[in-house]
């Protein structure tokens, strides 16, 4: 098969850098002229001089674009940013610079009633976002087969497209790696990248309109995209590999920072849901994701811990009538879920596959039923019924009261301000178990039974009782996040504990964080559940749509990264390891079979 670097636009190579330059730093400056006349589309497009609303992501897509086409020229210093090569990350950054545009000048339209309503501002908006994008299809890219092959189905022919997409943009292999900086070097680039990391999460959160988190995720996940072909996410995970207490440090300093950041207490009660979220999928990941055991209840055991500590919390709806301190109820919620995992684990835990999994569900479909039930008339009462434990006490600690605001310098933490801090605390307790158990003998047991219990069992290990031990502590954990949960939330419903929901948390939403967030992992099901979590609540505007195209980009997701967003290196060789032993097809639209051995044996390639 023959293979060509030609550009799939025929331009000097000059000339196509040049465009992209130029482009990304037009479409930049195009943000500071009017798109349109009116202020009723929301951000305030109207303004000369002063980007607003969509404007800003275009800006900042087009200052990316001109800065990551610098190493083109082979400018000194420049080299670090694209270590495996500009060409690709340059495509992927003016597609994203475009996107966002057009978006905007498409919603405008749509929204206002026609094309009347842009400036042309709007127009010349749109003409330069698409002359970077003119420009990068004219450098030479990595060689990638096109066309639709004959005699695959509809999914195999998308899943090709797909995969060649994913080849287009690839990294370069003939460049050399970039040399390593000095260690002061690395420990400010850390430092850079966690302060970045919380600017992202915090204008991601704080986007109030939809049209405006659209943006945000088209220029979020192709602006990702691009650093990973760019080959600057490997650099950084190899530097935060090199420093990793520095890396742990800087990431919670970043975390903590956050509510110094807000205003609004709204977008703190969204910050402090994803922590508890989070810190319940991370529970989840040591059953899911060291264990390989499916639990599709596992959310009951957040509701044990919610329960156990409401009703130990001094509650007037509480029939138990207590009221301890924090540090007894969490310990209570804990103890409580850790039980329920052992009486369910216990007879349950010798089914593998399938079997458990079906057996967990119905384990969270019996504890909502349950809960529902002991409401003095149906059975005793002891959670209230659908009505719950309300009226749940704000926690006070040391004199410190979580529902009250307090003043720091110049700074002043709300409710949800108090509740976050404290939920980081737990979150950093579960990530320090789960490191702790991943590394130790028990973890690596955990494993083997993942990967093959009957070859576990026979070099010793005692898969049932391993197996509990993770049931246990996955539990306890999960009950541990319902504690605080119970408190944030005033109140314990029998609701929110299902299998499957509109609304996190619920069990299906958790198994997914694991898995697109990546199974064993710390940093992944963290992530996992932050986008699970932070895209239903941004995409309510869709309506009844929302979870038609919240599938859609899971779909796209599992298919370009099915190992989930932060893996391992076993899992990368396990989903990976066959990319280029697909079997070729018998022809495609426009060639004939070839003879020629390889992996895409009679497909065209790019420009022929």
């Amino acid at each position: 098969m023959t293979t060509t670097k030609r550009p799939a636009i025929p331009l000097p190579l000059a000339a196509a850098k040049a465009l992209v330059v130029a482009g990304g730093l037009l479409t930049a400056a195009s943000t500071f002229i009017h798109w349109t006349w009116t202020a009723d589309f929301p951000g305030d497009l109207t303004v000369d001089g002063y980007p607003g609303g969509l404007q800003i992501l275009t800006l900042a897509a087009g200052l990316l674009t001109a800065l990551f086409a610098l190493p083109l020229y082979g400018i000194r210093g420049t080299r670090w940013l694209t270590p495996a090569g500009a060409e690709g990350p340059a495509l992927i950054l003016a597609t994203a610079g475009a996107a966002t545009t057009w978006f905007t000048l498409l919603s405008i339209s749509t929204e206002l009633g026609g094309l009347a309503n842009l400036e042309p501002g709007g127009w010349i908006a749109g003409v330069a976002s698409l002359v970077p994008v003119v420009g990068a299809l004219g450098l030479p890219q990595q060689p990638a087969t096109i066309g639709f092959p004959r005699g695959l189905g509809a999914v195999s022919q998308i899943r090709f497209v797909l995969s060649t997409l994913n080849r287009l943009v690839g990294p370069r292999e003939d460049l050399a790696p970039a040399k390593p900086l000095n260690r002061w070097y690395e420990i400010l680039v850390i430092i850079a990248a966690t302060a970045l990391g919380l600017t992202v999460f915090t204008y991601g959160i704080v986007t109030e309109y939809g049209e405006l988190f659209i943006g945000f995720l088209i220029v979020t996940c192709l602006g990702a995209w691009a650093l990973m072909r760019a080959g600057l996410i490997a650099r950084l995970t190899a530097i935060t590999a090199r420093h990793k207490g520095t890396t742990t440090a800087a990431a919670f300093a970043a975390a903590a920072a956050f509510p110094f950041t807000q205003s609004d207490d709204h977008f703190a009660s969204v910050g402090v849901n994803i922590l508890i979220f989070a810190t319940v999928a991370l529970g989840l990941n040591v059953v899911v994701g060291l264990a390989g055991l499916l639990d599709l209840g596992y959310v009951a055991f957040l509701g044990v811990g919610a329960y156990a500590a409401a009703l130990v919390s001094g509650s007037t709806s509480s029939p138990v009538g207590l009221h301890l301190p924090f540090w007894a109820a969490a310990l209570v919620g804990m103890a409580a879920a850790l039980v329920f995992g052992v009486i369910i684990g216990a007879p349950t835990l010798r089914l593998r596959g399938d079997y458990l999994a079906i057996v967990t569900l119905g384990f969270g479909e019996i504890f909502r039923i349950a809960v529902n039930s002991l409401d003095g008339i149906s059975g005793p009462k002891v959670t209230n019924g659908p009505n719950g434990i309300r009226n749940i006490p704000d926690l006070a600690v040391g004199g410190f009261n979580f529902g009250e605001s307090h003043t720091f310098g110049a700074f002043t933490l709300g409710r949800f301000a108090n509740y976050f801090l404290l939920m980081l605390l737990v979150t950093a307790f579960v990530v320090v178990i789960f490191s702790r158990a991943n590394d130790s003998r028990i973890g690596r047991a955990w494993v083997a039974i993942r990967e093959d219990e009957t070859a576990a069992q026979a070099m010793g290990i005692n898969g049932f009782k391993l197996k509990l031990l993770a049931f246990a502590l996955g539990a306890s954990l999960a009950g541990l996040a319902g504690t605080v949960m119970a408190h944030v939330s005033y109140s314990v419903v029998p609701d929110p504990y299902q299998f499957a929901g509109p609304v996190p948390p619920n069990s299906a939403f958790l198994v997914a964080a694991v898995v697109l967030g990546g199974m064993g992992t710390i940093s992944g099901p963290l992530l996992g559940a932050t986008l699970l979590y932070l895209i239903p609540e941004k995409l309510v505007f869709l309506k009844e749509y929302q979870l038609l195209f919240f599938g859609i980009a899971l779909v796209l997701l599992m298919r370009l990264r099915p190992e989930g967003l932060v893996a391992n290196r076993r899992a990368q060789l396990e989903f990976h390891e066959k990319d280029d032993d697909t079997p070729a097809p018998a022809a495609t639209e426009d060639a004939p079979a070839s003879t020629e051995p390889g992996p895409a044996a009679g497909l065209t390639t790019a420009g022929a």
